[in-house]
């Protein structure tokens, strides 16, 4: 949990030698051009040629690289570069025009001329560029704040020069007005040139700090070159050429350098280097303290003429007591603005610190060492712990020993990541409690001085419904064995990996003779209770390796691993010897209410084969299973191949004995969806029935089976899906807009056949609004594409579609498609509604998938709602909508008309609920007493498995 050892990468610089050579290039122009003028050019023409028209060159180049940077730069510092572009130009021009004089003419340059001009306009367009490039105050106080500056750093300047040089400058005798105006001029714009350099260093912008600091360096040693020029000892030996221009030269090309300096080290440094944060008070420092030492050498000088002496001058002294009073008032808007900034800041610290304490999530500060240093009393009540006990301890010591190794691994990878790319990280860990116990905790992980802030909440609540729903999605609610998606990926685990070659691994399908008797004679209660205690009997009769599942009804399976024995005969010997053991455990009595309850067993064993899929092992053992039913049951089979011959021979009969059904026979009918609160009839269920040759009506149910494999599937749900949407749109003609919900194989969804535009053009077609049609997800198969169903059903439900998800409860693919994709309603399965009023289980199980609904916003439909108790223990859970025969069955549509014109069933507690089936009128009859109503029959959800047909 320590942050040593951390290293933070680095990306070697690109262009970094194109950089330096760059540099060396300039250092050796300047330093041959200081040479020359040191050794005196070796002649008196060149000399004055070198330093008239050579810095006229400089100059120039400065001027002109300046503005290239100007035309394919776009920063908000372009008119900076614009202007320093014309004042080099103006430099140019008057050391042209001095050149033209000197070399040219060979004559003196005139007092005043055109060089004056120029040079005289080269220091505003500087001032104005610094300006533009420094960091602009943000407040009229700041505005004030910068003049002031200047004029302290200024008008101690003037003080000084006033007292050295200028006041005799200004007394000479036999010059004219202008000459004596041009000899103030050069040193008061250099004055003024020098303040906002001082006054700018430190306020440059954080953008452009190396443009700034270059520019500065080449103005500041242009500057100084000034103040000597304009000094009397040096003005009157100055000849052109001498080693006084290597300056000017030097300051010229230093600008032209600038831009394209700091380009070259933007460009080469891919994430900007975290300044020193020793170097970041001191220039703050300076910064702070620079008006003042200005205004402190202003005044130490006037005392020290006052101390020897000597006259002070009228515009010394005027000069002082400006910068003083500039002074004074500098330190009132300082203490005004220090005044609201301590108060901001104490407010601030009060809002934060009432955020902190106030907070229910727990606030943790870490050292780089680990040690923690700070946590916010929530602690207390999240973790059981004071805040105090916890200050000053390691983190890793309330961490578990198991999540450790985890932690520190991601916190190292955090730390080692650029704060610009992951600013955060989110750890989940198990925290030591206050009770000795283990919270789940998740924590957002900030960075902070090095060290880390942990944003902690307990998801204790959250991982353990995360784990339950995970359970509950894979295994059988009754048993509590793996149910078929599980215990399907065992096998698919099974026959991977090192066991791929094992042919000793077997796969047993169990199915209870005798079970639908129990059903119909003792009632679902004690069939519930024999699959459970069958449940405990397989469970302990296989080994810690081998895994049994309940598959549905009173099927039940098992993996025997294999044990690598070559041998394959004694192999099938010993697991044979293991299914009959189990078969006799199985069919021994079953103690149920003080009463023996028997059944037997029928077992099918398939043994794997290099190659052989999952699917096709667990047919194998299905097929073993009905081959073991048809001997006479209470047996156990081994599969052969000629299991499979014998089921493709039946499945040729049957079709042969399967006429197709024509269109005609095809007949849609709805059931009422209604709402459990009001009883009103909130939208209705199409249902499809086809009539055979002989009269009878399959449901879809039934007749899927017969027709899945077939081409006409998909013709026949084309078919329901329009004529509803058809019949939907006539009955909202008519006044009675209900939704429809039809029910689609997710599948089907998938298949290119069914383009979305065909849906649209449908709802289009029969002018069906926006709402009216909802789909209900079948078949939500964990295993097939989510992502393109995912994105199929967000285009559905652009077009006003609202989705359900179909067997909610009943396995992994509906949990998996919850969490997947954009569903409205949940539609509970129809196995937890039969026995959400017999079975304790089912209805604890039934009760938290509806509060998963309600905190999710959707709405919950529960289907197969038989019964007045199911209503009254459905709507207590929280269930919205019902729709089964406690209300009314499948209707033709001139029942279902009839149905929608009443729009409201009477509730438990109002009248007898109607069965609507066959097409019967629902009749109201006063509800009787308790004590003489008839007990509502159990509903059948587990029935026999049948013996399909030879």
């Amino acid at each position: 949990m320590s942050a040593e050892g951390v290293l933070l990468s680095r990306r070697p610089a690109v262009g970094g030698g194109t950089g330096l050579i760059a540099q060396l290039l300039l250092a050796l122009i300047c330093g041959g051009y200081a040479a020359g003028a040191a050794l005196g050019w070796g002649s008196e023409k060149l000399a004055l040629i070198m330093g008239d028209f050579g810095l006229s060159l400089a100059a120039l180049i400065a001027a002109v690289s300046c503005f290239c940077y100007t035309r394919g730069s776009g920063s908000r510092f372009r008119p900076a570069w614009l202007l320093f572009s014309f004042s080099s130009a103006m430099a140019s021009g008057g050391n042209a025009v001095w050149g033209w004089y000197e070399v040219v003419l060979d004559k003196p340059v005139p007092s005043p001329s055109l060089a004056d001009l120029f040079f005289l306009c080269f220091a505003p367009p500087a001032i104005v560029g610094l300006l533009v490039l420094a960091k602009r105050p943000v407040s009229r106080a700041g505005w004030l704040c910068l003049a002031l500056d200047s004029w302290l750093i200024g008008g101690s300047l003037l003080t000084l020069s006033w007292s050295l040089a200028l006041a005799r400058t200004a007394q000479f005798q036999g010059e004219s007005v202008t000459q004596a105006a041009l000899s103030l001029a050069y040193p008061l714009l250099d004055i003024v040139l020098v303040s906002m350099v001082l006054a700018l260093h430190f306020r440059r912008a954080t953008g452009s700090r190396s443009a700034v600091n270059t520019a500065i360096a080449a103005l500041a040693l242009t500057v100084l070159c000034d103040a000597l020029f304009t000094s009397p000892l040096l003005r009157e030996s100055y000849r052109s050429g001498q080693l006084l221009d290597a300056g000017w030269f030097a300051g010229s090309l230093l600008l032209a350098y600038a831009p394209w300096g700091v380009r070259r080290a933007t460009e080469s440094v891919p994430c900007p280097r975290p300044a020193p944060r020793a170097s970041r008070p001191i220039a703050g420092s300076l910064a702070a303290l620079t008006p003042y030492l200005a205004a402190a050498v202003c005044t130490l000088g006037i005392l020290y003429n006052v101390i020897e002496g000597r006259r002070v001058d009228r515009v010394v002294v005027l000069t002082g007591c400006t910068v003083v009073l500039a002074l004074v008032v500098r330190q009132g808007i300082m203490l005004v603005d220090n005044i609201a900034l301590t108060h901001e800041l104490a407010q601030k610290e009060n809002h934060f610190r009432s955020l902190v304490q106030g907070s229910s999530d727990v606030i943790m500060i870490a050292e780089p060492s680990g040690v923690l240093r700070y946590v916010s009393p929530a602690a207390a009540g999240v973790y059981g712990r004071e805040a105090e006990d916890l200050v000053g301890a390691e983190l890793a010591s309330i961490i578990h020993a198991e999540d450790l190794g985890r932690v520190i691994h991601e916190v190292r990878r955090f730390l080692a990541a650029p704060p610009s790319e992951e600013p955060t990280t989110r750890i989940e860990c198990r925290f030591k409690s206050g009770s000795g116990g283990w919270l789940n905790v998740e924590s957002t992980v900030n960075r902070h001085q090095g060290g880390l802030i942990f944003n902690s909440r307990d998801v204790t609540e959250r991982v353990r419904l995360q784990a339950q729903l995970q359970h509950n999605a894979e295994h059988d609610p009754l048993t509590d064995l793996p149910n078929r998606a599980l215990f399907t990926e065992r096998v698919r685990q099974a026959l991977s990996g090192r066991r791929t070659t094992d042919p000793g691994t077997a796969v047993l399908f169990i199915d209870l003779d005798g079970f639908k008797g129990v059903n119909d004679r003792l009632g679902h209660q004690v069939g519930d209770e024999l699959l459970i205690q069958a449940g405990h009997r397989l469970q302990d009769s296989v080994r810690a390796g081998d895994t049994a599942a309940r598959l549905g009804g009173d099927e039940f399976a098992a993996i025997v691993l294999g044990d690598g024995c070559p041998d394959r005969t004694s192999r099938e010997h010993q697991v044979q010897e293991i299914a009959d053991r189990l078969r006799l455990k199985l069919s021994q009595p079953y103690r149920i209410d003080g009463n023996d309850v028997r059944v037997a067993a029928s077992i099918g064993v398939a043994f794997a084969e290099l190659g052989i899929t999952p699917s096709d092992l667990m047919r194998n053992a299905d097929l073993a299973m009905y081959r073991a039913k048809a001997a006479g049951k209470n047996r156990v089979e081994l599969y052969a191949p000629q299991m499979q011959a014998e089921v493709v021979r039946r499945t040729e009969l049957a079709a042969r004995r399967r006429t197709a059904v024509p269109d005609s026979d095809f007949a849609l009918l709805h059931q009422p969806m209604v709402h459990l609160t009001t009883g009103r009839v909130s939208g209705v269920a199409a249902q499809a029935r086809w009539r055979s040759a002989q009269g009878i009506l399959f449901t879809p149910a039934e007749f899927l089976r017969v027709a899945d494999d077939s081409d006409r599937t998909w013709e026949l749900s084309r078919r329901l899906l329009e004529e509803a949407v058809e019949q939907a749109a006539e009955r909202a003609r008519l006044g009675h807009p209900v939704p429809v919900a039809v029910r689609l194989p997710a599948r089907k969804l998938l298949d290119r056949s069914l383009p979305l535009g065909s849906i649209e053009a449908l709802l289009i077609r029969h002018g069906l609004p926006s709402g009216a049609l909802m789909i209900e997800l079948a078949d939500s198969d964990p295993r097939g594409s989510l992502d393109e169903l995912e994105h199929r059903l967000v285009a559905l439900r652009r077009l006003g579609v609202r989705i359900a998800l179909d067997g909610f409860g009943s396995g992994y693919a509906a949990i998996h498609a919850l969490r997947r994709l954009p569903v409205d309603v949940l539609k509970l399965d129809r196995g937890l509604v039969e026995g959400v009023v017999e079975s304790a289980r089912l209805h604890k199980i039934t009760a938290g998938l509806l509060r998963i609904a309600c905190d999710l916003g959707l709405q919950s439909v529960a289907d197969g709602v038989d019964g007045p108790e199911q209503v009254l223990a459905l709507r207590a859970m929280g269930c919205t909508h019902g729709q089964g025969m406690a209300f009314s069955g499948p209707l033709d549509e001139h029942r279902l008309r009839r149905a929608l014109a009443r729009g409201v069933y009477p509730l438990p507690g109002e009248a007898v609920l109607p069965v609507l089936s066959g097409g019967a009128l629902p009749v109201r009859h006063p509800l009787p007493p308790v004590a003489d109503r008839i007990p509502h029959p159990p509903i059948r959800s587990n029935n026999e498995t049948p013996v399909p047909p030879t």
